[in-house]
């Protein structure tokens, strides 16, 4: 049985249970693949501001045995420290993981601090590989940064690859100068079970049955524009023939009821529904329910949201950003408009309202992108680490 350490601060645990969620449903992929599996989740700590707390697994990730581990965190001022603190941290993790455990590799999701961090703590343990995760933000955001870069290429260099969550952070870390041979795209898989085609529909949903739904998904949050959003689907009315489109948003952020309000001054509170954040199960219900999957994003990696819609047939309008355009990539699938461009994103809604794509076709291709054939393609790369640090 090959044996595997995973590093991450994104990782669940009770009060946090999406935490990092993709990337503990990889882990469960890889379990059932045969692969013994121990976590090591550090959490930002201030002891000025709160006392170190104590985190327990969700029941179902027991089997990892995750240690979670106070790295000190200083905020505004820590710029320069902090990515050192967790090497601390991790340091201190470690010795109570491998006392009883001697993994073959290590995973570490999150570029910068947290791959660079694990990088440091497990180099002096010669020989041993180390992979790294990345997950979109870390790239988008970290690459701006010159010592941030730096530090992810520095890394990138140790350690034994790479896995990137789309082609297009593939893309920016060879830009940035990686080297293009230790780079592996893979995209998530999605939970087949619950998003597909056929199922329950929302329960006590207050949209008219025969109204049009636009669905977004996500948080409330500048970075996704809601804003944008709310006032291009105000630009939509009268411009669809027959019932008028409702706007239904599941997610939660600081941006709610600023939202409401702005959706007040509209005019269109009344085609706008909030439902607060919802489970997955739910969320599946909506697509099946819903005729075209909406996002306004300015940046994005390559977004769950937009594999889970498709496995449940439900074509996209998005901005073109991130790897979106990897898989929104024919109008079978929707269509992609320049981010902030209003006219463009309210024409392309328009155009796929009057002439929708075949849902079954749509979900056959989405539903072909399992977490299993994700942990697959994830195996081959930890297996490559290791024969090569042999």
């Amino acid at each position: 049985m090959k044996r595997l350490l995973f590093i991450s601060n994104l990782f669940p645990d009770e009060s946090e249970p999406y935490r990092g969620l993709d990337n503990v449903t990889a882990l469960h992929a890889l379990r059932e693949r045969g692969w013994d599996i121990r976590v090591l989740a550090p959490r930002p700590w201030f002891p000025l501001l709160k006392a170190a707390k104590r985190f327990t697994p969700r029941t179902q990730d027991a089997p990892f045995q995750p240690r979670y581990v106070p790295a000190l965190y200083l905020p505004k001022i820590g710029g320069l420290a902090n990515h050192h603190l967790m090497v601390n941290a991790l340091r201190r993790g470690l010795r109570g993981v491998l006392a009883d455990f001697e993994p073959d590799v290590t995973l570490a999701s999150w570029l910068f601090p947290d791959g660079w961090a694990a990088w440091k703590a497990m180099r002096e343990r010669a020989g041993h590989p180390v992979v790294l995760l990345a997950q979109g933000s870390d790239v988008h955001r970290y690459l701006k940064s010159a010592p941030r870069r730096r530090a992810i290429l520095d890394a990138l260099v140790a350690t034994q690859g790479c896995i990137c969550r789309s082609k297009s952070l593939a893309r920016m870390l060879d830009e940035a100068g990686a080297e293009a041979g230790k780079l592996h795209p893979v995209h998530n898989g999605i939970d087949t079970a619950v998003f597909r085609p056929s199922g329950p529909m929302p329960e006590g949903a207050s949209v008219p049955t025969e109204a049009p739904v636009l669905l977004f998904v996500g948080n409330l949050l500048p970075v996704k524009d809601p804003e944008f959003l709310l006032k291009a689907f105000a630009g939509l009315m009268g411009r669809v023939s027959g019932h008028q489109p409702h706007l239904v948003l599941a997610g939660k952020g600081p941006m709610r009821e600023s939202l409401e309000a702005l959706a007040e001054r509209l005019g269109i509170r009344e085609r706008t529904h909030f439902l607060g954040p919802q489970a997955a199960p739910e969320i599946a219900a909506w697509m099946r329910r819903s005729s075209l999957l909406v996002m306004t994003s300015r940046n994005e990696g390559l977004p769950n949201v937009i594999l889970e819609s498709q496995a449940c047939g439900l074509p996209a309008v998005a901005t073109d950003v991130g790897g979106i355009h990897e898989v929104v990539d024919a109008p079978s699938r929707g269509r992609l408009t320049p981010p902030g461009d209003m006219r463009s994103w309210t024409d392309a809604v328009v155009a796929v309202l009057q002439n929708p794509p075949s849902r079954d076709s749509l979900a056959e291709i989405g539903g072909a992108r399992t977490w299993p054939a994700a942990a697959l393609a994830y195996e081959q790369v930890l297996d490559a680490a290791i024969k090569a640090s042999r």
